[in-house]
């Protein structure tokens, strides 16, 4: 793959670079924010690893900078800022993964390969998004599975989407909450278990395989894998 790491600190950035081309990939560099958007628009990339603290222009702005520009490839954050709400800064900014420091370099690796797969397995065209058999039209509104038509509020399909664009990654019940309702997430409410619970029911019941799984203590993922 072609692989664009945006870092600062340059013992940081040699060590990502020789690193992911010693495990085969090609790499290009860039030190700072604005640089690192030029080079994610202008060449062929298939995935973006970025640090998160940078002076100017961090991670999180050039994030949501690529994307607005049009960007689609998939960006995977480094940051030494683990807490909920940073994560979920970085999500809402257009980043499909994060990576806290310190981490192990084959954990890198795995997450490269996962966003890689994860795009294949979603294509998010203008109007339309598709995994497993399940297709949104999101023009219209309409959700589909194996051409047949579901029946969703607004809510559920708000969910469901969200649930789309991050397929086979486990979202908790805060990026659920934060993402769809806009709102603080409250540890006394059930509204996220309960709007999974009618959402199975109109996308997995009559259909096979599931695709709606609960990750005990975690969240949940939209997998067609068990």
């Amino acid at each position: 793959m072609r692989i664009l790491v945006v870092e600062d600190e340059p013992k940081v950035a040699q060590f990502l670079k020789q690193g992911l081309e010693e495990s085969g990939h090609e790499v290009l560099s860039a030190f700072d924010g604005p640089t690192g958007r030029q080079l994610a628009l202008q060449e062929p990339i298939d995935v973006v690893v970025m640090d998160v603290v940078m002076p100017g222009m961090n991670g999180v702005e050039t994030c949501k900078a690529i994307r607005q520009a049009g960007g689609r490839m998939p960006i995977l954050l480094l940051t030494a800022l683990g807490t909920i709400d940073d994560k979920v800064n970085g999500l809402d900014a257009g980043a499909d993964d994060y990576l806290v420091k310190p981490f192990e370099f084959k954990e890198l690796l795995a997450r490269i390969r996962s966003l890689t797969r994860r795009g294949s397995a979603v294509h998010a065209q203008a109007e339309r998004l598709e995994y497993g058999g399940l297709q949104l039209h999101l023009a219209r509104k309409e959700a589909l599975r194996e051409g047949r038509r579901i029946q969703l509020t607004a809510k559920e399909f708000a969910l469901l989407e969200y649930f789309m664009r991050n397929a086979e990654r486990v979202l908790s019940r805060a990026q659920i909450s934060e993402r769809v309702w806009d709102i603080d997430f409250d540890t006394g409410t059930n509204v996220v278990e309960a709007y999974v619970k009618l959402l199975r029911k109109k996308v997995d019941r009559d259909f096979e395989p599931k695709l709606i799984h609960t990750r005990v203590g975690l969240g949940y993922i939209l997998t067609d894998q068990s």
